[in-house]
């Protein structure tokens, strides 16, 4: 789910507004942000009702830290480094892993892998049974690969933002993408 452009200049506004004082601004930051923030802790643990805890625990942080926020900047990569901490921090406090991507309409590498299962149930199995297996490569990946596939592929944030979301620099980001991709191609073979 990629913001359009138009949506993200409204977001980067509201977010401008609402760190200038106006409270009702967060209305608009809210409607904007939150399926981001719920889509993305959803593919992370695998469990709505913990994404949504975190989602929340995010929207209160960037709350907190709204003065400080930089007004002329873009909100998404403050708000995905914010979660990324509430992510890591929950992964702590907890002490369980988390499912990396939650299967669902989509192969991990954005490969659509839907089949029409009415005409041909044999390829609905297949398609099944490989999304089951590029899930299970994708668990096994280091949570920084999983991390900035997810950010570019899953939010739709570029290689910069992504860079600055994770704290590395952009060759790390596609270098880490680029290793996701050869896996699941390796799976593929």
């Amino acid at each position: 789910m990629r913001l359009q452009d138009s949506e993200r200049a409204a977001l980067n506004a509201a977010m401008d507004r609402y760190a200038d004082g106006n409270d009702k601004a967060f209305g608009e930051v809210y409607d904007l942000l939150a399926p981001r923030l719920l889509g993305y802790f959803g593919r992370q643990t695998g469990d709505s009702a913990l994404a949504e805890d975190l989602a929340q625990q995010t929207l209160l942080q960037m709350h907190a830290a709204r003065r400080n926020y930089a007004t002329g900047s873009d909100v998404l990569p403050w708000a995905f480094a914010i979660a990324r901490n509430v992510l890591i921090d929950a992964r702590r406090r907890t002490r369980k892993e988390f499912l990396a991507i939650a299967p669902d309409d989509e192969d991990a590498d954005g490969g659509d892998r839907r089949v029409d299962r009415s005409s041909n149930p044999e390829a609905s199995a297949i398609s099944r049974q490989m999304a089951e297996v590029m899930h299970e490569k994708m668990l096994q990946l280091p949570d920084g690969q999983r991390a900035a596939f997810d950010l570019v592929r899953g939010e739709g944030l570029s290689v910069a933002e992504t860079a600055e979301v994770l704290g590395t620099t952009r060759i790390a980001v596609k270098l880490r993408v680029h290793r996701v991709y050869e896996a699941l191609r390796s799976v593929l073979r």
